[in-house]
């Protein structure tokens, strides 16, 4: 079907970063004379404020997304032919306000405030999302003054409590991810279960949705983030730096009692780490040792015994995306307050480069999310969160 013309409030064209292609960041480039999109049926046209910047956005830039041969440049591509074409507007996790909507949408959503359910769904299944995609790879996403996105996909949210930048924070791209290990190993309240890369957007996450729904975490970090991540809900953070006896490490902090579930960001070699903290001890388990993994910043290979995971009965759960079902119950809480944004710093969209670099080289200070806001946005919802040194 076709597109509604734009409002006379609405320009038409807008400042957007475009990727250009595989590389490096100078493949992104800043561009005002972008063609502002038009809703289409069923869908809103957003006036983005705010949208959280992801590894993901880096990793399909870079294009570090092999499936076959480890050396591979290649995009996320779960459903055949790859669908990051370009150029192409990066940016999943997008907060704004609905300025005019396709047909089929009632006109009382104009001035919501919603977050986007990031997902590119390949069918209307509410339970299970077997091709994954998303706005921002297979479609363009907030690195833009202006986006369409589903109705039925960009829910509101009104919390005057939160900021933009801090709902950008708590966007599907990291919370729902985290969610979904949760489900996919079935974590129910009172296990322990292992965060690893406990400071970035999915760790703080994951330790959230622990303590909502009742579950044990213990973050794994680097100790000088320990106390605002035991401020977040950890019960114990363990030292990353010392991974020497790390299976002893856990049993002071657990009272020796194993790991239920490990809720793995990292991959590489310490993945057998992780799963001898499960193994150690299996007749004081009441439950088979789970992990679910949805990152591999530790590295892309592990080598692991596969007798080991057989004979302890390893259940191993991949993922990358959510459901509907999950996307709905996140923003359920989020509207609750039981999930509270975990935000570092925001960056003008203008200045994406620099927040690339920032992302890549962040210290041992960074924790959390970056929000990237519109140049035109920034004095409203991006200057008050701004680093000292970019505001």
């Amino acid at each position: 079907m076709g597109s509604r013309p734009l409002p006379e409030t609405v320009p038409t064209t807008m400042s957007a970063m475009l990727l250009t292609g595989h590389g490096d960041i100078d493949t992104l480039v800043y561009r005002q004379d972008v063609s502002t999109p038009t809703p289409r049926a069923g869908e809103v046209l957003v006036k983005v404020t705010a949208t959280a910047k992801n590894n993901t956005d880096r990793k399909a830039r870079e294009g570090l997304y092999p499936t076959k041969d480890k050396g591979e440049v290649a995009s996320f591509a779960m459903g055949g032919s790859p669908t990051l074409t370009f150029p192409r507007i990066q940016g999943a996790d997008i907060v704004g306000r609905v300025v005019a909507v396709g047909d089929g949408v009632d006109a009382a959503r104009l001035g919501e405030r919603g977050l986007l359910d990031f997902n590119l769904y390949a069918d209307q299944r509410r339970n299970i999302n077997l091709t994954p995609d998303y706005y921002g790879h297979g479609a363009d996403g907030g690195y833009a003054e202006y986006v369409a996105v589903p109705a039925d996909q960009f829910h509101q949210v009104a919390n005057p409590e939160l900021s933009d930048a801090e709902l950008a924070a708590m966007g599907m791209c990291s919370y729902q991810t985290a969610y979904h290990m949760m489900t996919s190993a079935g974590i129910k309240a009172g296990e322990r279960v292992l965060v690893t890369g406990a400071s970035g957007g999915v760790g703080t996450a994951l330790i959230q949705l622990c303590r909502t729904i009742g579950a044990v975490p213990y973050a794994l970090s680097q100790q000088d983030k320990a106390g605002p991540l035991l401020d977040l809900g950890a019960e114990a953070v363990l030292d990353r730096s010392d991974m020497s006896g790390f299976t002893e490490q856990v049993k002071a902090v657990t009272g020796g009692a194993p790991i239920d579930a490990v809720m793995d960001l990292v991959g590489g070699e310490m993945t057998d780490r992780f799963i001898d903290t499960m193994i150690f001890d299996m007749q004081a388990r009441d439950s088979y040792p789970r992990l679910s993994i949805a990152g591999a910043s530790g590295g892309n290979i592990s080598e692991i015994m596969w007798t080991r995971i057989y004979l302890y009965q390893v259940q191993i759960f991949g993922v990358s995306h959510g459901t509907r079902e999950e996307a709905e119950q996140l923003i359920a809480w989020i509207r609750g307050g039981q999930l509270k944004p975990v935000l570092h710093a925001a960056f003008k969209l203008s200045e994406l480069h620099a927040a690339e670099r920032y992302f890549v080289n962040r210290g041992s200070h960074y924790l959390g999310k970056i929000v990237i806001v519109p140049d035109s946005e920034w004095a409203s919802h991006g200057a008050p969160h701004a680093l000292e040194e970019t505001s």
